[in-house]
């Protein structure tokens, strides 16, 4: 496909090449109008779109915001507030209550640093590192459809436009 888009011309919906879905008729005519949001939309449907799809493995029992913290945990090992904020840009109260549910169902500990007592340290539970590998696998099920639907270029695109994304809204 030579543009970015393609019109499903049977119901008057913009697609994306590799996305099985087409996009709802707001955010058609979003793409379609040079004065509306273009990034903003796409990027605010394919979060949601990953709630969704989290929402077909209820048995996982987590939020989409738990399930990325629980991964990160799962991945990057025991790491600070401060770390886990700094991954995931959460306001602190934000981050805060996710963390209150995820200690509050047994699936993280909280423990103070030995070297800052102000700091707490955020570790997965035994029963925490199963549902955040069970959430990776769902995740990486999802991620990894993506890559076989696009070319890497398409990946590395959205990479920048969302690193872009993340340095302009915080700087503001």
């Amino acid at each position: 496909m030579s543009s970015y888009k393609e019109t499903d011309k049977s119901k008057g919906r913009i697609c994306f090449p590799g996305f099985l879905q087409p996009f709802g008729t707001l955010f058609a005519a979003a793409m379609a109008k040079q004065k509306l949001l273009k990034l903003i939309p796409a990027l605010h449907h394919a979060t949601h779109s990953v709630s969704v799809f989290l929402d077909r493995h209820s048995a996982l029992g987590v939020t989409q915001a738990e399930a990325h913290i629980l991964t990160h945990l799962w991945a990057e090992g025991e790491s600070t507030v401060g770390q886990l904020h700094g991954a995931f840009g959460h306001r602190r109260s934000t981050l805060t209550s996710i963390l209150d549910r995820l200690a509050d169902r047994g699936l993280i500990s909280r423990k103070s640093s030995e070297t800052d007592r102000r700091t707490f340290i955020i570790a997965l539970t035994t029963q925490g590192v199963k549902t955040a590998r069970d959430a990776y696998k769902v995740l990486h099920e999802l991620e990894s459809s993506v890559f076989r639907s696009i070319p890497r270029s398409g990946v590395e695109g959205f990479i920048a436009v969302a690193a872009a994304i993340s340095r302009h809204g915080s700087s503001h």
